[in-house]
């Protein structure tokens, strides 16, 4: 006969509740973590459809416009007249002067434009104020209208948004949408079109967009840079010769 034991078998002790009820909610979180992560995937890959779309119908508007501006400038060639091009909506300015003299009311239209240091830039939409604004404070910047080239290489180079104060590099699409989604912005091509385009929600994208930090000008300045550009200088209106500066100083 077998020698008798208190020690209970392992299939005579029970599993305490506690422990059940434990292995109950892991596993349910388990579950809940990859349903989720199975519906991001399925978001991600609609969004990145609806993206690439977009992309391709901005696309077709650029070569459009394009197309559209060569076809009347050859029409009023071959009708002996001058093709006028239409008004620039958006402008880029480069504060390229120090804080030195600066009289109290250019330093504060400097400080509305977020012109606050040499060799920063923004955006800015062309609108009657805009101008006198700039015209206050020509001797201290340069400025002109930027192609779209120039639109995307300054976003996608040197591009940071502006998120809870803090200034964040626009790595991936997902920084915009958080910031600018309920603008219908969802990623950096809607950003370049919006910009580009002077669109509905300028405003808010300039706004969201970090002041872009240039270097100095490959070359340097010109010798006489404290006079207007037409004088051989380097301040002022370029109007397009604005986007060799940009080649120079992105």
């Amino acid at each position: 006969m077998a020698p008798s034991t208190t020690v209970p078998s392992a299939s005579a002790i029970e599993v305490p509740e506690t422990l059940l009820k434990k292995r109950k909610q892991t596993e349910k979180a388990r579950e809940e973590r990859l349903a989720a992560a199975t519906a991001a995937r399925k978001a991600s890959k609609a969004k990145r459809k609806v993206i690439f779309k977009r992309a391709e119908s901005y696309v077709k508007e650029y070569r459009s416009k394009e197309h559209e501006e060569i076809r009347l400038k050859r029409a009023a060639r071959t009708a002996g007249d001058f093709y006028v091009p239409a008004q620039p909506k958006v402008y880029f300015v480069v504060r390229i002067r120090g804080i030195n003299e600066i009289a109290p009311k250019p330093r504060k239209i400097l400080q509305l434009l977020r012109l606050l240091q040499i060799n920063n830039g923004v955006f800015v939409k062309v609108t009657r104020p805009t101008q006198q604004m700039l015209r206050l404070v020509e001797p201290y910047i340069a400025y002109g209208e930027p192609n779209l080239k120039s639109v995307r290489e300054l976003i996608y180079k040197r591009g940071y948004g502006k998120v809870d104060k803090q200034r964040i590099p626009l790595t991936n699409n997902a920084v915009i949408e958080a910031a600018l989604g309920k603008y219908d912005i969802l990623s950096v091509e809607d950003l370049v079109h919006e910009i580009a385009t002077a669109g509905p929600n300028f405003k808010q994208a300039s706004n969201f967009l970090w002041p872009f930090k240039l270097s100095n000008p490959t070359g340097g300045w010109r010798t006489r840079k404290f006079k207007h550009f037409v004088q051989g200088g380097d301040f002022g209106d370029r109007e397009e010769n604005i986007n060799k500066l940009i080649r120079q100083m992105n």
